[in-house]
């Protein structure tokens, strides 16, 4: 177990991760003047020397040769940054088109995707309360394509691409700054070349001030910076607390889209919300059910192994003081332990 000063470390960066991330459309909207594909290239150019100087602070670069001899996770981590990428993309996207409110609504139905995944392409299996958090989740995407007059089709986009990037990363098993290294690397030659291809054409908007270079230039950091703190706060807290705070990141993202940037909520919306916030508190109430039952089993397992372990020192406290230190006459034939040495 965890020491509490550990976990209140470890509460402290996950708090500040999803913070950061739920605060994100801020630092997006600063940035509107440039298309989303620049912010997206910046986004990937400028995280790549981020990404290389927590590697050479940390000296982890051991991954890298066993990596590269290795096709199939080559193939994998392929795939995983051309899915971060389009979820990127459209992130930014749907936040500087006045989409925020259905972008937090992505984020918040990812994890009712993430367990449709375990089902139909891990085969795991679902406990009841499960069960009804996923179909409530499917009747609150039917809910919102009545509101919006159309399927949420951000929303699932969203919700589909982080949970497919998920998935797998699971096949891919690299740390977190080993993963987004890789990733960062195989993004920034086609990242580059789109800013220099913006460049020559007169479209960059990299050169249109000091302020807005600054601001495109900070991507790195601001895809860093959070994900250090996530990395830091996994290390020191259980599963169950991670996933609860990860409501955080999309809780903030609706609160930016209803009170800073003045989205629309109409009745039926918000009946559609209800539906995945009511699903969302089945999967918590189930997990923290759960991890109690298995904490309690397994402390149980262990006081039964310490009634059940025979005594170790009952031997010694039996002999008398003085009898070790008196040598004893050994009869011939006296069979003698294994490895006792004359």
């Amino acid at each position: 177990m965890q020491p509490r000063s550990d976990q209140r470390t470890g509460l402290a960066y996950g708090i500040a991760a999803y913070t950061m991330w739920g605060l994100l459309p801020l630092y997006w909207r600063l940035l509107d003047a440039a298309a989303p594909s620049e912010i997206l290239a910046h986004r990937m150019v400028w995280s790549l020397p981020v990404a290389v100087v927590l590697l050479a602070v940390l000296r982890r670069w051991s991954w890298i040769g066993p990596l590269l001899r290795q096709p199939r996770r080559l193939g994998l981590i392929l795939i995983s940054t051309l899915v971060i990428s389009a979820n990127w993309f459209l992130y930014i996207w749907a936040v500087n088109s006045g989409h925020v409110l259905e972008a937090s609504l992505g984020y918040f139905i990812n994890p009712l995707v993430s367990i449709a995944f375990g089902v139909l392409v891990l085969r795991e299996r679902l406990r009841p309360l499960q069960w009804a958090a996923v179909g409530i989740g499917a009747l609150a995407v039917l809910v919102m394509t009545v509101a919006y007059g159309r399927m949420p089709w951000i929303a699932l986009a969203l919700a589909f691409s982080f949970a497919t990037y998920g998935l797998v990363k699971k096949g891919i098993k690299l740390d977190g700054i080993e993963g987004f290294s890789a990733e960062t690397a195989l993004q920034l030659l086609p990242a580059l070349g789109f800013l220099i291809f913006l460049g020559l054409r007169g479209e960059a908007g990299f050169t249109t001030g000091v302020g807005q270079a600054l601001l495109l230039s900070a991507c790195g950091v601001a895809t860093a910076v959070p994900l250090i703190c996530f990395g830091a706060s996994a290390m020191r807290l259980p599963l169950t607390m991670i996933g609860m705070l990860q409501y955080l990141a999309p809780t903030f993202q609706f609160l930016l889209g209803l009170t800073v940037f003045h989205e629309t909520m109409p009745p039926e919306r918000w009946a559609g919300f209800a539906l995945v916030w009511l699903a969302l508190a089945m999967l918590t109430w189930d997990a923290l059910r759960t991890a109690g039952r298995a904490r309690a089993a397994l402390a149980e397992a262990a006081a039964q192994a310490a009634v059940a372990a025979p005594p170790t020192e009952v031997a010694t406290e039996a002999t008398p003081a003085g009898a070790a230190a008196q040598p004893t006459a050994e009869q011939p034939g006296t069979p003698r332990p294994p490895g006792l040495t004359p």
